[in-house]
């Protein structure tokens, strides 16, 4: 098992949903933890608010790419490159998995059950997601893992 496959393994294995081990693996990534935004992040999971619309895999890396490049205060601007990389991942999230629905890619779920096999098809998107998020923020000149 790869380092990611494990950490996705442990993070799933606490409890932690999809885009929250996208924001999980970026603040371990840097070396950071962040708790509220974490949390934050929960109801973006299983399609936003349980009802399997836009992926939370999606949004979370949407959310990562705005750790780097979005307006974080009052004194600041979204970098100008910010909406482009969104549209990037966009892009290409629905080209690799065929749509940004939730329910298309993992079936219409019924989350309250004890099913639980759709963690393993999101597990494969968040790893394909992560690495193409970091690509994406290298190819626009941003040194990932480091946001100062």
């Amino acid at each position: 098992m790869d380092d990611l496959s494990l950490r996705l393994f442990k993070f799933s294995s606490a409890g932690f949903c999809c885009a929250q081990m996208m924001y999980k693996l970026a603040l371990e990534d840097e070396g950071s933890h962040n708790d509220d935004l974490v949390r934050s992040a929960q109801g973006l999971c299983r399609g936003i608010a349980d009802t399997q619309k836009t992926c939370g895999v999606l949004t979370g890396g949407i959310g990562v790419l705005g750790l780097y490049g979005a307006k974080g205060n009052e004194t600041e601007d979204a970098n100008d490159d910010f909406q482009r990389m969104v549209r990037e991942l966009h892009e290409w999230f629905k080209t690799e998995f065929g749509s940004t629905k939730c329910v298309t890619l993992i079936g219409e779920r019924d989350f309250s059950g004890a099913d639980f096999s759709y963690k393993t098809i999101c597990a494969g998107m968040i790893q394909k997601a992560y690495i193409k998020v970091c690509e994406i923020l290298i190819e626009h000149g941003y040194e990932y893992g480091t946001r100062e």
